[in-house]
């Protein structure tokens, strides 16, 4: 009996999460540094409002693909990337694509935090400035504030606005960060290992965060931590040597991976 209940239980998230919508659909996606290809006709779509875990071990390709995802590896000489990816109906490499208001929407967090050498103030404020999303100081104010809060900051920082983002703790600039993503309003939120420089407590928190968060944004993290993939992603993709492996519901790649390569990583037997 436990065992259909199971099954029912499993048929049923499986149906749920198939009837998702895609935010980001990634076709044929192959990336070249110079002569080196890197990505090798990668087919991936994420899912609307899900948290989309990319895994696998170093060099194998997830941050190479997280970064065609809003076009940062034009900012590598000599990167091309090949095939076709759209964010909602829009081929975000068409020639005719606005690169700036792209960003906007596709929002990034790195792995190392990286505030401006600003006031914390100005960290959230500046992209709603220059895409000029607040039309007085009023609207500015409240933009900042519900980055803030919804980066699960502002608390922290309400009575310290015009101090350096610079002299937070590293937890809470990266969150800082995050807000800094949120404030002009983006729909898909990239995040390349936002928690490997965090302690456990900062790394919490910051989980806690891209749980919320999934209920506005649509969020692809890459992490080499398994755990974490098993905590805050619903859908988990597995990258080697440049090919995607499988990609699947998380609770079924953590338990029953179609592919042994798969396996044999979260196993730990390489990576």
């Amino acid at each position: 009996m436990n065992m259909l209940t199971e099954a029912a239980v499993e048929k049923a998230l499986d149906q749920k999460m198939s009837n998702v919508p895609y935010k980001m659909i990634g076709k044929d996606v192959s990336v070249y540094y110079g002569e080196k290809r890197a990505l090798f006709d990668v087919n991936l779509n994420v899912r609307e409002n899900t948290v989309t875990a990319l895994i696998g071990p170093s060099g194998c390709g997830k941050s190479t693909f997280l970064r065609s995802l809003n076009r940062m590896n034009d900012t590598i000489d000599g990167c091309r990337v090949t095939g076709k990816i759209t964010l909602d109906t829009d081929d975000i490499y068409d020639p005719d694509i606005d690169v700036v208001e792209l960003r906007a929407r596709v929002g990034m967090v790195f792995q190392k935090p990286n505030p401006f050498p600003k006031t914390i103030y100005e960290n959230v404020s500046y992209g709603p400035r220059i895409h000029g999303l607040a039309k007085s100081k009023a609207d500015l104010d409240q933009i900042v504030e519900t980055s803030l809060l919804r980066a699960g900051l502002w608390n922290e920082v309400k009575d310290r606005l015009h101090e350096s983002g610079t002299g937070l703790s590293g937890g809470q600039q990266q969150r800082l960060c995050i807000a800094r993503a949120v404030a002009v309003s983006p729909e898909v939120i990239l995040m390349d290992e936002p928690c490997s420089a965090l302690d456990p407590i900062a790394t919490a928190k910051v989980e806690e965060l891209i749980h919320e968060l999934r209920e506005n944004y649509t969020i692809v993290i890459v992490t080499h931590s398994m755990q974490q993939a098993a905590r805050v992603s619903q859908r988990t993709a597995m990258f080697h040597l440049g090919n995607l492996v499988e990609e699947n519901d998380t609770d079924k790649m953590f338990t029953n991976p179609d592919d042994p390569r798969t396996q044999d990583y979260i196993m730990g037997r390489f990576g």
